[in-house]
């Protein structure tokens, strides 16, 4: 029975993949500043100062936002520098009184979660600004220092505030070299983000690990599904989530693979994959059809061992203290 199950994995998982890989990559003076896990690290404190250092903008599309102290500081900055904020309209009666807020009222999410300031610095994760998402749920949050990645976000929230939602223009800059790190960056629906996501666990040697909130994406976990007797996988998974009819949960444990559900009493709302400890994808993608190719959704691919020791090291506590 397995065998002839992995053997319609392959049928299916072979035939779906383009490449991402592109023509013109860039190099620039940049950095990843640093990488918070909530509610290990006060993830709002960590916004609410990368608002506040702004000088010239700040450009916010947040899928959710209750957090005071965040609210105060785009209230602050608002009144001294171009402040917008876009929030999904399923979320937008806590902060509708804003005069620098509009919300998606289109029927799919706006579910990113990124912030740009001054147009040199992105905040994003799977960090939702909230109570919950703040002292709750397990959460990442990573602060980069690119031009060109910024550029990205800025022209991506243009779409947005110009109430452009669902499918846009590519995105400009895919491969940015920050001081040699390669980060790649993508957004939903139009560049095609499970296939990246795809390309990369094609590539794993050693290992993948995912922690997710919802997974239900077919040629994700079939790509996973095909390395599973040469590689290491170990993956957690949102415990509401995994008893979805469409989840992957059962269909890993029935196959043998070293699955948790979590048990946070609020919610494990990582979306993050870490491929052979060099290479972590996160950012608001859960690997779900809808936000392959519905939801507006941000994803950085970075590769770099230094950052993917850090995600392994959240993957670790989640996997030791949140899971069963």
């Amino acid at each position: 029975m397995k065998i002839w199950f992995l053997l319609g994995i392959l049928l299916l998982a072979g035939c779906e993949v383009k490449t991402g890989n592109v023509d013109t990559v860039y190099s620039e003076d940049g950095e990843i500043e640093d990488v918070f896990f909530c509610p290990r690290d006060d993830c709002g404190k960590e916004l609410e100062e990368f608002i506040l250092s702004a000088e010239e903008s700040v450009h916010c599309a947040l899928f959710d936002l209750d957090l005071e102290n965040v609210i105060d500081a785009l209230k602050l900055k608002s009144k001294s520098i171009d402040v917008k904020l876009v929030v999904d309209d399923r979320n937008w009666e806590y902060v509708s009184s804003l005069d620098f807020a509009i919300n998606d009222t289109s029927s799919q999410l706006s579910h990113n979660k990124f912030c740009v300031v001054d147009s040199k610095r992105v905040s994003t994760g799977s960090f939702n600004p909230t109570e919950n998402g703040n002292s709750k749920n397990n959460n990442n949050m990573i602060i980069l220092k690119s031009d060109y990645i910024s550029e990205n976000h800025e022209e991506e929230f243009s779409e947005l505030w110009g109430r452009s939602f669902g499918k846009g223009r590519n995105v400009e800059y895919p491969v940015v070299y920050l001081d040699g790190m390669e980060v790649e960056n993508y957004f939903c629906p139009e560049d095609r983000c499970s296939e990246m996501v795809v390309e990369e666990i094609k590539k794993a040697e050693d290992s993948v690990y995912f922690m997710t909130f919802s997974f239900t994406h077919e040629s994700i976990a079939n790509n996973i599904l095909l390395k599973k007797d040469n590689i290491t996988i170990k993956g957690i998974f949102e415990n509401v989530g995994a008893g979805s009819k469409y989840s992957k949960f059962n269909v890993f444990d029935y196959q043998g693979m070293d699955v948790r559900r979590d048990n946070n009493s609020g919610a494990m709302h990582h979306k993050v994959f870490i491929i052979d400890n060099s290479t972590v994808i996160t950012g608001s993608f859960n690997p779900s059809k809808s936000a392959d190719t519905r939801n507006d959704e941000n994803i950085l691919i970075i590769h770099d061992r230094g950052v993917a020791a850090k995600y392994l090291d959240e993957f670790e506590h989640v996997w030791e203290n949140y899971t069963y």
